[in-house]
């Protein structure tokens, strides 16, 4: 039995180890998308989602992605592209690549949950996949660098463990303030006005990722392999990686008071 057993929970557990933002920094996005949805997109995410909540659905591609039947959709979380574009030359490699990657199933989904002809359990599936791609897209190392698969081969040590990059930027920054995402939400939203949120909505996907490009090239440039991460990359690196979850948080509320208010 325990033979049995191990194999089935080591694919339970790996999948924990690749989560962008980490569990409690996805539903940390969706708390926060939850508390600027208008009432029309509020009343049809109940209807599509039934007993969940956007919260509790924004881990659910990465709980999947490992399972047979949506292995296809393991590139749709990340866009990988070459370093030093100017930003008109990076939006055209991203909308150019044949493979699929975020912005590509973004905008798929997107059509999906918009499209009064699809059934409501497709269109329920494009809703957790959207929520889950708005916060891939703002977390810096899912648009780095093909040859080094966006930061998983920078080894650095963080706190004294073997880490790399993107795990730094996945999981351990949001670990070390140990809040959990109802307290990120509450925390990071508090101070939004008027103003900021039409900002942020404003910005189009493509913006958002050439932000995450950007913050990515300097993140490369800060943190080469081999760098032991002292005491001070989290209070220097802290406000980017609040600023990024908000964003994503408030932006996705836009995408979805646009499609389904």
């Amino acid at each position: 039995m325990r033979k049995r057993l191990l194999p089935l929970l080591l694919c339970l557990l790996s999948p924990l180890t690749l989560w962008a933002w980490g569990a409690d920094g996805h539903r940390a996005v969706g708390k926060i998308a939850e508390n600027h949805l208008s009432r029309k997109a509020r009343r049809e995410v109940q209807r599509l989602l039934g007993t969940e909540t956007l919260t509790l659905v924004s881990t659910w591609p990465d709980e999947i992605r490992y399972y047979p039947e949506f292995k296809e959709t393991a590139p749709w979380h990340y866009v990988n592209t070459p370093s030093g574009l100017p930003r008109d030359q990076y939006i055209q490699q991203v909308k150019s690549q044949t493979t699929a990657n975020a912005y590509s199933a973004l905008e798929a989904q997107l059509r999906t949950l918009g499209d009064p002809n699809k059934t409501q359990q497709e269109r329920a599936a494009a809703l957790k996949f959207v929520v889950h791609l708005v916060g891939d897209i703002h977390q810096p190392m899912h648009t780095g660098h093909a040859e080094d698969k966006g930061g998983n081969d920078i080894k650095l040590k963080y706190r004294g463990r073997d880490t790399n990059l993107h795990s730094l930027w996945d999981s351990g920054l949001l670990d070390y303030q140990g809040l959990t995402y109802t307290e990120m939400a509450q925390q990071y939203d508090q101070k939004l006005r008027g103003r900021q949120i039409r900002e942020m909505q404003a910005a189009a996907p493509e913006q958002w990722l050439w932000e995450s490009y950007q913050q990515s090239e300097k993140l490369y440039q800060e943190t080469p392999a081999g760098t032991d991460v002292d005491y001070k990359y989290y209070p220097a690196h802290a406000d980017l990686m609040r600023q990024r979850i908000v964003e994503a948080g408030v932006r996705l509320a836009g995408l979805l008071n646009n499609t389904l208010g």
